[in-house]
């Protein structure tokens, strides 16, 4: 299969009977602002802020984890949705900063959210495509009947992961969890998702270090257990898969651009996010931008960007959204849903 063959496929995916019922992102309390690298990048900081649109972003504390985020926010969405813990049958951690190699994080914050010993709850190592990859499993789950009420946490803390001295990682990423909920709903809208994978491109963002394929205490002076990341390796993928992501997700929910409310871009940075919509032929009224505040949240971008951006028409009306998550694996992920009006929309500070 040629290189173009397979930025071009995508396994579509249609699930019913299933919500999106409440949603809620939590970031932590500290706003790092572009000064605090002006001593260390001087004039290159004006250089990566015009490429990424970057003005502040939220950074965790040493102590605080991707887990304590997202247990924050499920203990929102439970309680503004007046679900009994006990009734959730399933919680999917969704992330590449766990809080251990093991055991799985879903498994150490299922008591933590006071859900009852014996659902399922296991952890999925996705970053950038999360977002749709998690709502296409969660929603397959309620469709088949393994569970009728499913908590999605998805969020990364990749401050704790970049290199300080590398000025396109270091002022890129912020910090945040979010958690979705999912039930049964015989009437809902279908959702539809377009989903895909090409490895080849894995070596591209990586953190090379601390896993199995080479160890912490093996590692080499010139090596480093930080994000390495090749932007322009990237930007090159994203520009070839991305529109077609966007065309392939609509023929496959068979709508078209009117038909939606909002298009929701994984928030790599602003220029990218304004040259896909433009090649896309969508208008930048429909495509919501917050990356300035909250930098790159990997994993949770879209979720934030909900509650961030569209809580208060979500809270009163129902959206049809268009979603995109791409990146890191190469991994790339559209969702066609139908959300609203929710009682549960809320962006929280930890």
């Amino acid at each position: 299969m040629t290189e173009e063959a397979a930025l071009k496929s995508g396994q579509a995916a249609k699930v019913q009977s299933a919500s999106i019922v409440g949603l809620a992102a939590c970031v932590p309390p500290r706003v790092v602002g572009n000064d605090h690298f002006a001593e260390q990048f001087g004039d290159g900081v004006a250089d990566v802020t015009k490429m990424t649109g970057v003005l502040t972003r939220r950074w965790v504390d040493d102590s605080t984890t991707t887990a304590d985020l997202c247990v924050a926010a499920g203990k929102r969405v439970l309680a503004d949705l007046d679900w009994d813990p006990a009734s959730v049958d399933a919680l999917i951690f969704i992330s590449q900063t766990p809080d251990y190699r093991l055991p799985a994080t879903a498994a150490v914050m299922q008591p933590r959210l006071d859900l009852r010993p014996g659902i399922i709850a296991f952890d999925i190592n996705l970053g950038c495509s999360a977002y749709p990859y998690g709502l296409w499993l969660a929603m397959s789950m309620v469709q088949t009947g393994a569970a009728r009420r499913v908590l999605l946490a998805v969020g990364d803390t990749s401050s704790r992961v970049v290199d300080p001295s590398d000025r396109a990682t270091a002022m890129l990423f912020g910090d945040a969890g979010t958690v979705t909920a999912i039930e049964y709903d015989d009437k809902a809208e279908p959702a539809y998702f377009v989903l895909g994978t090409d490895g080849r491109g894995a070596n591209n963002l990586i953190i090379p270090c601390g896993a199995s394929r080479q160890l912490q205490h093996e590692k080499t002076p010139n090596e480093q257990d930080k994000l390495f990341m090749d932007g322009g390796e990237i930007f090159t993928f994203t520009l070839k898969a991305v529109p077609t992501l966007v065309a392939e997700t609509m023929q496959v929910a068979g709508k078209s651009i009117d038909d939606y409310d909002y298009f929701l871009f994984h928030q790599a940075n602003t220029f990218m996010i304004n040259h896909l919509a433009k090649k896309a032929k969508l208008p930048s009224e429909k495509v919501p931008i917050n990356i300035d505040a909250f930098g790159n949240t990997s994993s949770a971008t879209i979720p934030l960007l909900i509650c961030d951006k569209l809580a208060g028409e979500l809270s009163s009306k129902p959206l049809r959204l268009g979603m995109f998550g791409f990146g890191v694996g190469y991994s790339w992920g559209g969702a066609s849903v139908d959300i609203g009006a929710l009682k549960s929309v809320a962006l929280l500070t930890l």
